[in-house]
């Protein structure tokens, strides 16, 4: 799915000012890779380190923050040196890291949306069915995660094979040959429009309904065997506050994402090569590696278990 290493940024510097937007874009992409990896070390360390959030939705947000880092890591520094020339290294480790960062990006990608889907059943069944047992337990949540980040990787495994280094314009290019790896008879847009409406148009309607749901609820709950009101006020803010920074993750997440799916529906079903075009598709691609800096942060921002245990850890170093 993830075209972002492709000659994009090349054909933008034909548009604009090569200077100024090496510039802007080194300025943007650096910013964002060093709050990318602080934040989201920081989210990792502070599931880890206590136990007050060894919890499901915990596990699944520290998922997350593993996830986005893996996209920080791998595909920041090679686009940022990507934007001086061209691809700038070649030979057999050139070829391997032209197929992994494609690859770790759409994995990146694959366990956000199924983490998302997940904390949703996870307050769906806290709020709805307060009194029941957890829909997601702390036993099942290995299995989950694990089988998260196996379909993450099964989904992305064609970017093993149908990215190459090719000579591009006189330049090395890391560019997807479809056809090359699979055939001429397939089509890259045959496999992007199932995996776009399973992993997007389905996930997202999941979403949207388990949150209403959600909503509903909450304003009119009433917890049958809780005789204290202090208790009904308190467990009704706490999962209101959860539910705030659920709704936020989900809504960056959608935000930093569709218009980069929405760009790449357009480069595979039409020729559109304006300037405006390669300025809105390079926009949208920072906006995708932008979520990997802001995720973590809303979780600081909405969550003061996050923001004190946090504290609790930097004075215990």
């Amino acid at each position: 799915m993830n075209s972002t290493t492709g000659n994009g940024s090349i054909e933008s510097l034909s548009c604009f000012s090569a200077k100024a937007y090496n510039i802007g874009m080194t300025t943007a992409l650096s910013l964002i890779l060093a709050v990318s990896l602080m934040a989201n070390c920081f989210i990792v360390m502070t599931v880890y380190k206590t136990p007050a959030l060894r919890k499901p939705i915990n596990y699944f947000i520290a998922c997350m923050a593993i996830s986005d880092l893996l996209y920080s890591i791998f595909w920041i520094p090679l686009y940022l040196s990507s934007l001086l020339t061209s691809w700038r290294i070649d030979g057999q480790l050139g070829q391997a890291l032209c197929k992994l960062v494609p690859f770790f990006g759409d994995i990146s990608f694959v366990v956000s949306i199924q983490n998302l889907v997940l904390i949703a059943v996870d307050r769906f069944g806290a709020v709805v069915f307060p009194l029941r047992s957890p829909f997601i337990g702390s036993k099942l949540c290995p299995f989950f995660i694990s089988a998260m980040w196996i379909v993450a990787g099964a989904v992305s495994s064609p970017n093993l094979f149908t990215f190459q280094l090719v000579e591009y314009s006189g330049e090395i290019q890391c560019q997807r040959e479809w056809k090359t790896a699979f055939g001429e008879s397939s089509s890259f847009t045959d496999f992007l429009l199932p995996i776009c409406i399973l992993l997007i148009f389905i996930p997202v309607i999941i979403l949207v309904i388990l949150y209403s749901i959600i909503l509903i609820k909450l304003k009119t709950q009433a917890h049958p065997g809780e005789q204290s009101a202090n208790t009904q006020q308190h467990r009704k803010r706490q999962n209101r506050n959860v539910l705030q920074m659920s709704i936020a993750i989900v809504l960056v997440f959608v935000s930093c994402w569709l218009p980069f799916y929405t760009n790449l529906f357009v480069i595979e079903y039409s020729s559109v090569q304006s300037c405006a075009f390669l300025l809105y598709f390079d926009v949208a691609v920072v906006m995708t590696v932008a979520y990997c800096a802001i995720n973590p942060i809303i979780c600081f921002v909405f969550s003061s278990n996050y923001r004190q245990d946090l504290k609790r850890l930097m004075n215990c170093s």
